[in-house]
């Protein structure tokens, strides 16, 4: 009677039989007290009860009985009571082979296979004779280990023994030559069976699905079907697991329908699957749906719909879901609290990652390794490296994503020393670097002088450790060299690598745009094509950079007709790339034209957007998208503040700059950055609150930096101010000795007040320092014609020059007066205003009217800011040519017509 309890799951029921009757003075045997206790592990919530069990055998004398024994050890071990389920084996006087096979069971349930294989050892040794399921428990516990070794003389053992028939032994080794990547073994295991259940088909259809042979798996799933063979949640859920692509996510939803059909839709394993598929697919909104139909979920379920919305950068959904499964106790393991610190990731959301880390320690996962690495990854992320360093001192033993994720956490906020001073604990104390470790350090490495003294020992590091043929790591390599000055170094990699390697194609692309040769990242983009290397969004953004760079509006229209041509004008990574590059080029109504619609727009695109109307003098515009952006619920970050205070600077918007900075912390939770600071010394300084932006600056959040006391220095020589100028220049000074605008900014601001001494006290400081030479450049069909002051090299110079003194006349005639104060002040009147008319825009404007039709549009690009005199001159110009002239400088566009300038002579 109890054992038909027992036998159709009335464990309760079975339990309760036994009570009444032990009240009525039955004493129970041994095979009683075994079917009790197989109660309790079935039942997988009567674990007080299976102790309680534990100590009646023990008092009435059945605790060394072998049935009691056997199912306590499987009682203990299914509920991952292992300590406890090795005593009992230990006590037992005499094992057979079903105590070795449950305690093994428990062990392996545990995920320690190791512990496995040496009690597998140890059974031999004793001479116990192995069943089928010994063997199979053995076999799974080699595949989880890898261990090719053992798993071959676990093969030979079944061979021995005669157990090759059996359909758990065959059943384990498919799925131990799969996880081998010994597809051949396990195909020839499949097809000597002589009997087939679900869980073979399972095990192969898994084996090729492991081994990236999707279409084979899908192959034997047909085959199972058409051998009539039973399906079940495994099978389905296994196949649901490759669909997680674009290009196979139909054979996924195929499959779904079929789930469907067999009436396992309600079944939460396979809705766990099909949630991770559409996460997988970048389908958030189906993985929304599956989750909103299920009947039941689990923490896997939970977890599953936390990642994708993490994947998707929905940080916001992502934490309620979070603060959902609290409010409802549902059970949250460790690999909940990663996916939550993922989705806190960022400076926006660290503050709620700090919540999460005490939510961490309260529920007691604090020592959990995992969880501390994604926290210093949290931290690092969210720019608080001091508390990322507390949490990595905390952890007892460091594994090699421990020092990863520190390492990257300085790179990431450019502390290149901290970054390489863990690189070198790391080789002195912990574990081997990987190609992770690589790439992250190797980003830390972004000057000419980190590459001799850092750069180029890591890649002899990477030589003699094997590394270097990582592809990544030579990717790595190409940035780093590139980013150090040495384009010839990262070429010279790029030649020894796969042709068809489009990671390292875009590398170079990358390497190319920063130096600031944008032909040849087009041209490498042309190359791609050619070979019909697949062209992806990094490949296209890297393109439009190099277009931008150079204002190469010709070759990034040519490359955004490419974009439309192959379907990527719907990638918003691709768009904003493109937005950015017209930007750049001066073409405001291109940015307009392929800006998405408002609700579609990512905060890159809002950040573009906010950019481009700042560079082209439209502030109000920038503010208006900022204020939008915000009532549409996109959250503003550290970008969006750059741009928009950049644009009051611009603007003269004092009163409004300071209150978007005081609302940066106060309403947006945005940390400000020296990048901000600048921005806020320019506002004051421009608009002639030069007390202001001294007070600014002692009580900055951040150390100044060279930008804070340029900035300073440029509005002391704007509005006179030698002695606040004077201490601009000593900081600039004590930052970089070698840095030539301090001094030249100085000495300008010495010779307008005619303080020739020190002027040439100034010249004397300077010694073998040179100045930075301006330049300008214009852009005709596929040729760079470019210029230096008083440059006569050009082949058109006689022209040029010709065109100069009729604009000369032209406008002198129209009410021109030389502003001689942006010229060298050591010399005669007559002799600036001669070297007024040699600065490089003035060439190059002249250049572009000759070469250019009536009418047209002439750009003019230049490294440094337009000095006032040339803006005034390019103003008439423009009035009386008729022609509308656009300049950009390294700090925004000016579009001259008619008379006027889009800056309205502030900038």
């Amino acid at each position: 009677m109890l054992s038909g309890y027992v036998r159709v799951g009335l464990y309760p029921e079975a339990l309760e039989f036994f009570v009444r009757n032990w009240g009525r003075g039955l004493c129970p045997n041994g095979f009683v007290l075994a079917s009790l206790v197989t109660a309790c592990d079935r039942s997988c919530r009567m674990v007080e009860e299976g102790a309680q069990l534990h100590c009646l055998a023990a008092k009435i004398g059945l605790k060394d009985d072998v049935y009691v024994g056997s199912s306590l050890l499987h009682f203990y071990g299914a509920y991952g009571f292992v300590c406890d389920a090795r005593k009992v084996f230990e006590d037992m006087p005499y094992r057979n082979f079903v105590s070795w096979t449950s305690l093994m069971v428990g062990y392996l349930n545990k995920n320690d296979p190791t512990e496995v294989i040496n009690l597998y050892k140890c059974m031999r040794h004793e001479g116990v004779i192995c069943n089928q399921n010994t063997l199979a428990t053995v076999i799974s516990s080699c595949s989880l280990l890898d261990d090719t070794c053992v798993g071959h003389q676990v093969l030979g053992h079944v061979v021995k023994l005669g157990l090759g028939h059996c359909v758990s032994v065959a059943n384990s080794l498919i799925s131990m030559f799969g996880s081998f990547g010994d597809i051949e073994k396990a195909q020839y295991v499949f097809d000597v069976m002589d009997e087939r259940d679900t869980i073979s088909w399972n095990s192969i259809i898994s084996a090729h699905a492991n081994n990236g042979l999707y279409k084979e798996s899908f192959d034997y799933f047909y085959l199972m079907r058409h051998a009539n063979g039973q399906l079940n949640s495994t099978t389905l859920s296994t196949l649901l697991t490759i669909c997680g692509s674009s290009e196979r996510l139909k054979w996924g939803k195929g499959i779904q329908s079929l789930v469907v059909k067999v009436g396992l839709n309600s079944n939460t394993c396979t809705s766990n699957s099909l949630l991770s598929m559409y996460s997988e697919a970048g389908r958030p909104a189906d993985a929304e749906l599956v989750f909103d139909e299920m009947s039941e979920r689990d923490v896997i379920s939970w977890n599953a719909m936390i990642a994708c919305y993490v994947q998707d950068e929905r940080s916001t959904n992502a934490l309620r879901l979070l603060a959902e499964m609290l409010w409802m106790r549902d059970v949250i393991n460790y690999v909940t609290f990663v996916s939550a610190l993922a989705a806190c990731s960022s400076q926006e959301f660290v503050i709620l990652g700090k919540i999460v880390h005490a939510l961490v320690i309260v529920a007691g996962l604090q020592d959990n390794l995992v969880i501390s690495n994604a926290l210093i990854s949290m931290y690092g992320f969210g720019h608080l490296m001091v508390d990322a360093e507390k949490v990595f001192k905390t952890v007892r033993k460091h594994d090699k994503v421990s020092w990863n994720v520190l390492i990257g956490g300085y790179a990431e906020n450019e502390e290149r020393e901290d970054a390489l001073k863990a690189f070198r604990l790391m080789r002195q104390e912990g574990p081997s670097a990987n190609y992770i470790t690589i790439v992250n350090i190797l980003s830390a490495c972004s000057t000419s002088s980190n590459l001799l003294t850092h750069g180029q020992p890591i890649h002899a590091h990477t030589i003699l450790t094997g590394l270097e043929s990582d592809k990544y790591v030579c990717n790595s390599l190409i940035s780093m060299y590139a980013k150090c000055g040495d384009l010839s170094s990262s070429d010279h990699i790029f030649s020894q690598l796969d042709d068809e390697d489009v990671v390292a194609w875009n590398a170079m692309i990358a390497a190319n745009a920063h130096h600031g040769h944008a032909e040849e990242a087009i041209k490498l983009i042309a190359k791609m094509r050619t070979a019909e290397l697949h062209l992806d969004h990094f490949s296209f953004s890297g393109g439009f950079a190099a277009a931008a760079n150079l204002a190469l509006l010709e070759e990034g229209s040519q490359l955004h007709a490419l974009v439309m041509k192959l379907g990527y004008n719907t990638d918003l990574y691709v768009t904003n790339a493109a937005m950015d590059m017209y930007g750049k080029c001066g073409e405001m109504d291109d940015v307009l034209r392929i800006l998405p619609e408002p609700m579609n727009r990512t905060r890159m695109s809002w950040n573009v957007l906010i950019s481009a109307f700042a560079r082209h003098g439209c502030f109000e515009e920038a503010r208006e998208a900022f204020h939008e952006m915000v009532e549409l619920g996109v959250k503003p970050d550290h970008v969006t503040f750059v741009s928009l205070l950049s644009a009051c600077s611009h603007g003269g918007l004092v009163d409004e700059g300071l209150a978007y900075y005081a609302s940066m912390t106060t309403n947006f939770a945005v940390s400000p950055a020296i990048e901000h600071c600048v921005c806020v010394v320019d506002l004051l300084g421009r608009a002639g609150r030069l007390a202001a932006a001294q007070n600014f600056i002692e009580r900055m959040p951040v150390p100044p930096n060279d930008h804070v006391w340029r900035s300073l220095l440029a509005a002391s020589k704007v509005h006179g101010n030698l002695e606040l100028g004077k201490k601009a220049v000593e900081r600039l000074v004590e930052l970089d000795p070698s840095d030539d605008s301090a001094y030249v900014l100085y000495s300008n601001v010495c010779a307008t007040s005619r303080r020739w001494e020190d002027v040439e006290s100034i010249r004397r400081q300077m010694g073998s320092i040179r100045k930075k030479p301006g330049c300008s450049w214009v852009k005709l069909k596929d040729e760079v014609s470019s210029f230096g002051m008083g440059d006569k090299s050009h082949p058109q110079s006689k022209q040029i020059n010709e065109k100069l003194a009729e604009l000369k006349k032209m406008i002198t005639e129209a009410g021109y007066v030389p502003d001689t104060s942006y010229a060298l002040q050591d010399t005669d009147e007559e002799q600036k205003e001669h070297n007024l008319w040699e600065h490089s825009e003035r060439l190059a404007l002249a250049f572009g009217l000759i070469n250019t039709p009536d009418g047209s549009a002439i750009r003019v690009f230049k490294n440094l800011r337009v000095c006032g005199d040339c803006h005034a001159v390019y103003k008439l110009v423009s009035q009386i040519v008729s022609r509308k002239i656009i300049l950009r400088d390294p700090y925004r566009f000016h579009h001259f017509s008619e008379g006027r300038c889009s800056c309205s002579d502030y900038w």
